[in-house]
């Protein structure tokens, strides 16, 4: 394909995938504000029905502050297995229409269809079509961004949750992303955000008016992105099943955590996360590392290297509760946690995990 060709680039994303699986096979959670996870005291929230979020219940918040703010919540414990049976029958539709094919989760993938196996006309049939198979084949609903590449795929899919979809034509690009606050940035973080609005970078269009320059010297090696990504510009390939040498998930908290119970809750709701990942994937690591950002910016991380891989969620639990406990007491509250898995069986040592940091400059 040359380079004047157009891409064609479907970001499909699950409604409330975990919480719609559970109101699917329970029609009584219906309509009821619902939490996936653990209700007991370190428990914490996987998932969160819409009917839960206009309360404020959000995945990865303690399950205790998820009850306080919706007192009628109704708490079911995960049920992975039901889960990746779920994304084996999704992805199995994505392959009647591309090889292309890849995978960010259980419940969200990218799809090149330039040139797709049904030979449909346009990206935002094809979507249609895919979603209405999803629908009709597992009972779910999935919202979808179309667009010519997959930055503004992915922010196009949220412009229409849930149930929707949104294209971003070539024409419309630098203007979509323009209008755009600057922290609905996919892979712009709270800090960098914090950061950019310090330089007076609001809004795409503000990051737009940036030269590369300017954003290498005051963001490094992120600069040339965000200046190829304020012009609606992102060369980066779908690539199907990329290997990767680790799996991490991360997040910041609404509140800085101060109590220990709530520290370790946050970390057991990561590794969890991670587990999800390794049982799909069948990846298994040697190396867990627990990443904490205190409420100044400041890092630590805590890493250690087992002698054979982790293949038990309860081990991952263990191990991240133990790496977190060297903090404590905390000195001052903190703001983020991340745990992360690597150095991964077959592979070469690789002690340094590939999380999706936001730096502090």
């Amino acid at each position: 394909m040359g380079t004047a060709a157009i891409r064609k680039i479907i970001h499909v994303d699950m409604d409330a995938f975990y919480a719609s699986v559970e109101q699917r096979d329970d029609p009584g959670l219906r309509g009821r504000p619902l939490a996936v996870g653990h209700a007991g005291k370190r428990g914490v929230v996987a998932a969160a029905s819409y009917e839960a979020r206009t309360f404020g219940v959000r995945s990865a918040m303690p399950m205790s502050t998820a009850l306080r703010r919706c007192p009628e919540l109704t708490v079911v414990p995960p049920r992975f297995e039901v889960y990746r049976t779920v994304s084996r029958q999704i992805r199995a539709i994505f392959a009647d229409y591309t090889p292309l094919i890849e995978p960010l989760s259980l419940d969200e993938a990218y799809l090149d269809v330039t040139a797709n196996l049904r030979g449909i006309p346009t990206a935002s049939a094809t979507a249609a079509e895919i979603r209405a198979r999803i629908l009709e084949e597992t009972g779910l609903t999935a919202s979808a961004g179309i667009s010519y590449n997959k930055f503004l795929a992915k922010l196009a899919s949220d412009h229409r949750k849930p149930n929707g979809q949104f294209v971003v034509t070539p024409a419309m690009g630098e203007a979509f992303v323009a209008d755009l606050p600057i922290a609905r940035f996919h892979g712009v973080g709270p800090v960098t955000a914090a950061k950019m609005n310090r330089l007076g970078i609001f809004t795409g269009a503000d990051l737009r008016h940036q030269s590369a320059d300017f954003l290498q010297r005051h963001f490094g090696k992120s600069g040339p992105w965000y200046h190829a990504i304020a012009h609606g510009e992102d060369d980066r390939a779908v690539i199907p099943d990329r290997p990767r040498k680790s799996s991490g998930s991360e997040t910041t908290f609404a509140e800085d955590l101060t109590d220990t119970g709530a520290i370790e809750a946050g970390v057991q709701a990561m590794a969890d996360e991670v587990w999800a990942w390794c049982e799909k994937a069948g990846a298994f690591g040697r190396t867990v590392t627990v990443k904490i950002k205190y409420a100044d910016f400041r890092q630590a991380t805590r890493s250690r290297t087992l002698s054979a891989p982790v293949r038990e969620q309860a081990r991952l639990r263990q191990v991240g509760i133990e790496l977190v406990r060297s903090v404590f007491p905390p000195v001052q509250g903190i703001r983020l946690l991340g745990v992360s898995l690597s150095n991964f069986a077959d592979d070469a040592p690789d002690p340094t995990p590939q999380l999706d940091l936001q730096l502090p400059a």
